[in-house]
């Protein structure tokens, strides 16, 4: 089952917030001699692999066939130079970055927040893999589709040493970064002992989200896809401080998430 925090932090995104019933989950049994992290396993990392139209370069990783940006987006336009205006508002309709916790100091490490209409930029929901949307991306990148997040988990999923406990289920240490975390003393948390975390390098940084509220800063990583549920929610990738999981979910499009782009 999920933990009291977890629980309670996913109830304050929104009513409209499910977990799907074939989510990668964690438990909290078994050895910790395998704590699926350290550095030294990562596939390959790519020093700033891409700049966005702001200038700002990302570091990328590849992890299986995919590559990922191993930072949060923190651009605030589009490829074509179009702004995305800074919200103090919830909207469905109209694109908006927010700073993580309120606080602009912290977007340098930690990216944008975006709603789903600022991530998609005007394109239809997409299942394929890839995606096919560039939307908030840079040219050459796009946003992953639910399927793409599925590819990724899949594959951490089926290495060992990505694995806590020795469990395909434990894997949120090893995407999750080693800083930024809150503590945790539950076996194979992310914020359980956060510098055996990142064996990956995706580095996965708690940025929380704003919901009109802004919550979860230290607590969770929530990553927008670009695969929508109804016309109001859409898929999203989640990491808790004290679970052991990557747990696939659907919200409200108004929420703000973190956003990162895969390559073509």
């Amino acid at each position: 089952m999920m933990g009291i925090a977890l629980v309670v932090s996913l109830a304050m995104l929104t009513t409209s917030c499910h977990k799907d019933e074939t989510n990668n989950t964690g438990n909290d049994n078994g050895n910790t001699e395998n704590p699926g992290g350290g550095s030294g396993n990562q596939d390959q990392v790519l020093p700033n692999a891409v700049t966005d139209v702001d200038g700002n370069s990302y570091d990328a990783v590849q992890i299986g066939n995919q590559v990922w940006m191993a930072e949060n987006l923190r651009t605030t336009r589009y490829a074509n130079g179009e702004s995305i205006s800074l919200g103090t508002s919830t909207s469905t309709t109209t694109p908006y970055r927010y700073n993580p916790n309120d606080d602009a100091d912290n977007v340098s490490t930690y990216g944008y927040l975006y709603n789903w209409s600022a991530v998609m930029h005007g394109a239809s929901s997409s299942s394929s893999n890839p995606s096919g949307v560039q939307g908030i991306c840079p040219t050459g990148w796009h946003v992953p589709s639910d399927a793409e997040w599925t590819q990724l988990t899949n594959y951490v999923s089926s290495q060992t040493q990505y694995q806590c406990n020795n469990s395909s289920e434990n894997i949120a240490k090893a995407l999750a970064s080693t800083t930024g975390w809150n503590s945790s003393t539950e076996t194979c948390a992310v914020g359980n002992n956060p510098s055996t975390n990142n064996a990956t390098g995706f580095s996965a940084l708690p940025a929380g989200f704003y919901y009109g509220y802004y919550d979860g800063f230290g607590d969770d990583a929530l990553l927008w896809s670009a695969t929508e549920v109804s016309d109001g929610d859409a898929y999203f990738r989640h990491l808790n401080y004290s679970y052991a999981g990557v747990i696939r979910l659907h919200s409200s499009k108004y929420d703000g998430f973190s956003v990162r782009c895969v390559r073509d």
